[in-house]
């Protein structure tokens, strides 16, 4: 068999695996995690690397720092260090829609400077929700620049994304197998802010892009998404509207103050008061018994449909508020809501009362509805003898039903939302992360070993046990990240890297320039990342854009710093992560990344051209 030019059979078989790897992403025909796995079992078959290079992603830098910031990120967010954070930007923005637009997109771009994306867009989406609806203001006309901005954040630190995690190890290795061409010159891994004037100027540039050109280039799509509807479409179709939403309630200054058996409620409203915020939210009553009282100027949360919540209003004198505003963070659906809980025959509530077991009071969650013998009881539920089999709708903080999970007087019928928050963590979850920068910036220790310390030391202070950390982290990626970098040892190895290089170089008859040919690795880069992955456009052009670097003259640093930034400009298909996640809530379709994408595609590669070339020193 005649091969062209200077290529060799373990050449020819790498070109067919990435050709086959290429194919299996853009046709998912198997999960992105399988690729991975299957480069780690068939290249060593073929020969092309030995079984420790193709195993050898396992144990890389990348992998272990990767693994290690999705641990620090899930201790910051189970211990609310980003929820309190969130809830000062909210009341920052006001009722300014680019104001809304600004502080959400910039405030996603530095947490996900430090932490996954993903976890940065899914921590703000509820929030971002709540607002558009108090604003009026479609979500399809936020999410995207939310989104475009969590992507964009990972550039600003080598920690924000994965291929910028990637970047040093990848770097070393083709460092240390090509100093022939190097004249023996030391390798200098990039610092945690290198990259820093790159993602700096790219935020910047996306926030102004989207405040100037936003009303042309974003959809007005309307969701049908309600944020105050607290009932699933099988709970509703068993217990019907009666408590399907929350209000918000204002008692006047001249109402005479009185206890809530006193104003029968819920026998006059079917009406569930699940809060009372007094002395203008200065103290607040979560879970309110028989005995609580309604005073002048409180402001009451209830639980109804919109009928008996406007009749209720309208008999009492109080004011029923178009929104959620003094009880907006207790009733959203992100920190409450309703499930469904069925008594077990073995259960202690069994021929009791839930007033004669203290339920709110021990609990602290509000029964709403009993469903027994086919028929809803809405009055008097409180008072009724629970019998085996008895199933209540239940309203309250999510939390408290995850502490009820383990008790075993009720069985939850759905899966419940949230987690089981501790807050008065906050403190150490925040240290450790501090502790995992110092290592990394002051101490100049290996960032896998820094963020690892980071991460084992939220276990150690019981931030996270260590089950939860094992549970937290994104094995898909994972195996993905460790699956390819095999395949491109195998390019430098077999040489496969470096004849393409010189392949592309020659059909340029070498003339290119620095600056035309690191265009060209940005645009090869960003076409690569949409129809693969950002870790398998950085694992294979890292090597390749450095060996093209060499015969024009250009620091191959900087053309693998450019791969690692390219890799995230992935805007026109709502082929990463982010982009799937806002998707549905933005109620977006392909067109619409399209006109936003395009657009940021065209300023993003200019942007990094700018800056690499008046910061990093890149010639023309």
């Amino acid at each position: 068999m005649t091969l062209p030019g200077n290529m060799t059979l373990d050449m020819l078989i790498v070109f067919g695996f990435l050709i086959f790897v290429t194919g299996l992403f853009v046709l998912e025909i198997v999960r992105v995690d399988m690729v991975g796995l299957l480069m780690m079992v068939l290249l060593p078959l073929s020969g092309v690397i030995t079984p420790t290079d193709a195993i050898s992603g396992l144990s890389s830098n990348a992998v272990v720092s990767i693994i290690a910031v999705i641990i620090m990120g899930h201790g910051l967010d189970k211990t609310g260090v980003m929820n309190v954070f969130a809830r000062y930007i909210i009341q920052l923005s006001g009722k300014s829609q680019i104001r809304m637009m600004t502080f959400i997109s910039g405030t996603v771009a530095v947490i996900s400077s430090f932490m996954q994306n993903i976890g940065a867009a899914a921590l703000f989406l509820p929030a971002t929700n709540r607002m558009c609806k108090q604003l009026n203001v479609p979500i399809s006309r936020v999410l995207i620049p939310m989104g475009y901005c969590a992507i964009i954040g990972g550039c600003i630190t080598l920690v924000g994304s994965s291929p910028l995690i990637l970047l040093n190890d990848l770097m070393g290795s083709w460092w240390s197998n090509n100093q022939s061409l190097l004249g023996n010159r030391s390798f200098e891994p990039f610092g945690l802010f290198s990259v820093a004037p790159i993602g700096i100027s790219l935020v910047l540039t996306a926030i102004l892009y989207f405040i100037f050109l936003g009303k042309f280039v974003l959809p007005r799509t309307e969701t049908q998404t309600d944020s105050c509807s607290l009932l699933n479409y099988d709970l509703e179709c068993t217990y019907g509207r009666e408590v399907s939403k929350v209000f918000e309630l204002e008692v006047p200054d001249d109402f005479y103050t009185r206890r809530l058996e006193e104003l029968k409620l819920r026998p006059l409203y079917h009406v569930t008061v699940v809060c009372i915020s007094k002395r203008k939210g200065r103290y607040k009553v979560d879970v309110p018994g028989r005995t609580d009282v309604i005073e002048p100027n409180d402001v009451v949360g209830i639980v109804a449909n919109p009928e008996h919540a406007q009749k209720l209003a309208t008999d009492m004198g109080w004011t029923l508020c178009d929104e959620l505003n003094m009880l907006s963070g207790i009733l959203s659906i992100d920190h409450s809501g309703i499930t469904e809980a069925i008594v077990t025959p073995r259960s202690e509530l069994v021929g009791k009362t839930f007033h004669e077991y203290g339920f709110r009071k021990k609990l602290q969650i509000n029964p709403l509805a009993l469903y027994r013998r086919n028929e809803v009881i809405l009055e008097d539920i409180s008072v009724i003898k629970i019998l085996p089999g008895d199933a209540f709708l239940l309203h309250g903080e999510w939390e408290k039903f995850h502490l009820l999970k383990h008790n075993p007087i009720l069985t939850f019928t759905e899966h419940l939302q949230g987690e089981i928050m501790h807050p008065e963590k906050a403190g150490l979850a925040s240290a450790c992360l501090i502790l995992a920068l110092v290592l990394a910036l002051g101490f100049k220790i290996q960032l896998s070993i820094a963020l690892l310390t980071g991460a084992v030391s939220m276990i150690l202070t019981r931030v996270l046990t260590l089950d939860e950390a094992y549970q937290s982290v994104d094995w898909m990626t994972v195996f993905l990240l460790a699956g390819l970098i095999p395949l491109g040892v195998a390019f430098e190895e077999t040489g496969a890297a470096r004849f393409l290089a010189s392949f592309l170089a020659g059909l340029a008859d070498g003339g290119l320039t620095p600056i035309t040919l690191f265009l060209i690795i940005g645009l090869l880069t960003s076409f690569f990342t949409l129809v693969t992955s950002n870790i398998g456009a950085t694992v294979l052009m890292i090597p390749l854009a450095m060996n093209m670097a060499i015969p024009c003259g250009a620091d191959p640093r900087m053309a693998a710093l450019l791969v690692a930034v390219a890799a995230s400009n992935t805007f026109v298909l709502p082929t990463h992560q982010v982009n799937a996640l806002i998707m549905r809530p933005g109620g977006y379709k392909v067109k619409d990344y399209i006109k936003a994408g395009s657009g940021m595609t065209l300023i993003y590669i200019v942007v990094v051209m700018v800056i690499m070339y008046f910061f990093y020193g890149i010639t023309a």
